[in-house]
């Protein structure tokens, strides 16, 4: 029984050697030190040993089992500090080498566009005013002198949700929530931008969500050469300083009078082209003095105070200011449409 213990360690301790990774190690260990293995069946036959020889021979296994228990665990933290040195010489990273670059993400157009025209009116003395998206009827239209049955409330064919809640079709809500909010005291000097919902037809031109920037001005004395000489400025920082503008007449339920602005065509510069289809003008805005009736309704005394408010669409100046052709480039997010628009530094 001792020359077969002895065989067994001399055996085990070979295929240890031996052993190239650590599965095939995992297979001695279990092999020779198992419930099954080879000491154990030496051991089961103790009972036929005299009482001197039983100490000698589980001395002597104990020996055995300690030996091959010790060299497999050498034998283990070899194979795993040679595994970790191969992955770390197929893994290793040349640091001398230049670095990938991280590219700048670029302001988008509209963004861009909305924060060029807040930073104009911002320095005017504007503040900027904010309202909800989903609007109630209200504000949407009755206290823009649009009452219910209105004609002109089919020009703006809207998203209803209810008879009384709809998403609004313009920013002019918030207007009539400021107003209403200064309680018939002036002045008030506000731009809104803001997401608005109209039920459209997406195509080159038109989508059913869009952007707004309207602004308004309440005061005394407040005249119709103070819009005109508003939008000139507005002009001429947007489109530049040779830009021309003209007002025409037009008609706003919540303005009177109402005009509509062009300016001056930058291609051609009044001779006409296609681009203003040979007018020498392209519209870009609605605007007016606002309708003593708003007034009213908002707590102002139209006799005291006067107003001019005025509406433009961000995705209409950027398609003028940088040439795009097709309003439906906003919102795609195609990364090489994006990538034109270069970060300002």
């Amino acid at each position: 029984m001792q020359e077969r213990l002895q065989e067994l360690q001399e055996e085990a301790l070979n295929q240890v050697t031996e052993a190239s990774d650590l599965k095939a190690l995992n297979d001695i260990r279990v092999a020779y030190l198992g419930k099954k293995g080879p000491i154990t069946e030496v051991l089961r036959g103790m009972g036929k040993l005299s009482a001197e020889e039983r100490p000698k021979i589980g001395a002597l296994a104990n020996e055995v089992r300690e030996s091959i228990a010790a060299k497999i665990e050498e034998k283990q933290k070899n194979l795993e500090a040679a595994a970790v040195n191969e992955k770390l010489a197929t893994e290793k990273i040349d640091v001398t080498l230049p670095g990938r670059p991280v590219k700048k993400g670029n302001h988008h157009p509209l963004t861009r566009i909305i924060e060029e025209i807040e930073d104009l009116f911002i320095g005017m003395g504007y503040s900027i005013a904010e309202g909800p998206e989903v609007e109630t009827d209200y504000y949407n239209f009755e206290a823009l002198n649009l009452p219910k049955g209105h004609p002109a409330r089919d020009m703006q064919d809207s998203f209803y949700i209810t008879e009384e809640i709809l998403m609004r079709t313009h920013t002019s809500p918030v207007q009539a929530r400021t107003m209403e909010k200064h309680e018939g005291k002036g002045p008030v000097k506000i731009i809104c931008p803001g997401k608005v919902y109209r039920r459209d037809n997406d195509d080159a031109t038109h989508s059913h969500q869009f952007m707004q920037i309207e602004g308004l001005v309440i005061d005394q004395n407040i005249r119709m050469s103070d819009l005109k000489g508003t939008l000139e400025v507005f002009a001429k920082k947007m489109f530049g300083a040779d830009r021309k503008i003209r007002l025409r007449p037009s008609f706003f339920p919540f303005t009177e009078p109402s005009v509509e602005m062009d300016i001056s065509c930058k291609i051609c510069g009044g001779a006409g082209c296609s681009v203003c289809k040979g007018t020498g003008w392209i519209e870009i805005l609605g605007a007016g003095m606002v309708h003593p009736n708003v007034l009213e309704m908002a707590g102002f005394d139209s006799k005291k105070y006067s107003g001019f408010a005025f509406g433009m669409g961000p995705e209409r100046i950027a398609m003028l200011k940088y040439g795009i052709d097709d309003i439906r480039h906003f919102y795609t997010n195609d990364i090489r449409f994006l990538t034109q628009f270069h970060r300002h530094e």
